[in-house]
């Protein structure tokens, strides 16, 4: 129980209805979470969206130099709200392209990457690309798929057989 001048504060802010939400990680997050809400059906379409101040919201290091190929961004997130996954294609001209989707069953946030690693390739496939650059914030993920990192873990394994197979359908693939 509060005491003092917190106990105060709060006495004086429960009229208000004020809740205290911590702030979640903003990494690929707001871009899952942007393709979850906006799913695109049909045929792939260059992104259109304005995303205000999405130099500020980038640190680390500069991925914005030339790359003679296409490049795949993905991310996935899993929360006991759902699973959501999203990929960009970017071609050698700077188009952007994208899907999304969300999962209606269960599973664990590394399960959750592979899928949106997964509805990437398979939309490279389905565009006839032949080289990727793949840019993704799951270094497990990374490795193994490279075969450097192997797993145990049952629920990863089909996954990552089947990312052997559409690796198969490249001339190259870069992470």
């Amino acid at each position: 129980m509060p005491i003092g001048k917190l106990a105060k504060w709060q006495i004086l802010l429960s009229e208000f209805d004020i809740v205290y939400i911590t702030q979640k990680a903003i990494k690929g997050q707001a871009l899952v979470n942007y393709l979850a809400e906006n799913l695109v059906e049909g045929a792939y379409e260059p992104l259109k969206t304005y995303f205000p101040n999405e130099e500020v919201s980038f640190i680390g290091e500069d991925i914005t130099e030339a790359y003679d190929g296409w490049r795949m961004f993905f991310d996935g997130a899993a929360s006991f709200k759902g699973v959501g996954i999203g990929a960009v294609l970017v071609s050698e001209m700077g188009q952007h392209y994208l899907v999304s989707a969300k999962r209606k069953f269960s599973c664990i946030n590394n399960m959750a990457e592979y899928e949106a690693y997964i509805l990437g390739l398979n939309m490279a496939v389905d565009m006839n690309i032949q080289e990727l650059l793949v840019i993704g914030n799951s270094d497990l993920l990374m490795h193994q798929a490279q075969g450097e990192w192997a797993t145990k873990n049952s629920k990863i394994l089909p996954y990552l057989h089947h990312v052997r197979e559409l690796r198969k359908r490249f001339t190259k693939i870069e992470y």
